[in-house]
């Protein structure tokens, strides 16, 4: 089904919206899910939330991009639920590898203004990466890969996964220092 027509489903607080986003979105916020909370049964918790979350967002929303909207939802109530269960449990894992390794380019905590500044930068930024480094930021950062499913996904080594990503994270830093958006 086109999106558009998942869109109005919403809109017409027609259930079907919820099996035809699922039938066609989750696979894509399982994998994210999983990727973060690395647990089945939380990733089919998080991703059910996500079809609750936009029944209650559309309307007034109407996203552009359906996959993205998806995406997004799914990816905050993963790290949502990450840092609740870690908080309880004070545990380790992928994804507070990865939120340690970029809070090192951009900070733990920003006001609001630099956080605008640091989405356009960002932005600006992956966009001028070639596509294997922007790739590899995008499953390590957004997705919360592990570096050695990265390696293996580029048939390189681990070390050479690790060295690509801080290259970039490096780059990144210097970006966001010569913007006046600083850790």
């Amino acid at each position: 089904m086109e999106d558009n027509h998942i869109i109005e489903l919403y809109w017409h607080r027609n259930e079907n919206a919820i099996s035809e986003s699922d039938a066609k979105y989750g696979a894509y916020c399982r994998s994210i899910a999983d990727n973060i909370l690395r647990s089945h049964e939380d990733t089919e918790e998080c991703v059910n939330n996500t079809w609750y979350r936009a029944w209650n967002t559309m309307p007034p929303d109407r996203p552009s991009r359906l996959a993205a909207f998806f995406g997004r939802i799914t990816r905050n109530l993963a790290i949502d639920r990450y840092r609740s269960d870690r908080a309880k449990r004070h545990g380790g894992g992928q994804t507070a590898v990865c939120l340690d390794e970029l809070g090192e380019c951009i900070g733990e905590e920003q006001a609001i203004e630099d956080r605008l500044a640091l989405r356009e930068v960002l932005g600006v930024f992956l966009r001028e990466l070639p596509k294997k480094q922007r790739d590899m930021f995008l499953f390590r950062y957004w997705y919360m890969m592990p570096v050695s499913e990265i390696a293996e996904r580029y048939g390189i080594s681990e070390a050479a996964a690790k060295m690509t990503l801080g290259r970039v994270r490096k780059k990144l830093k210097d970006r966001l220092e010569s913007e006046g958006i600083g850790v």
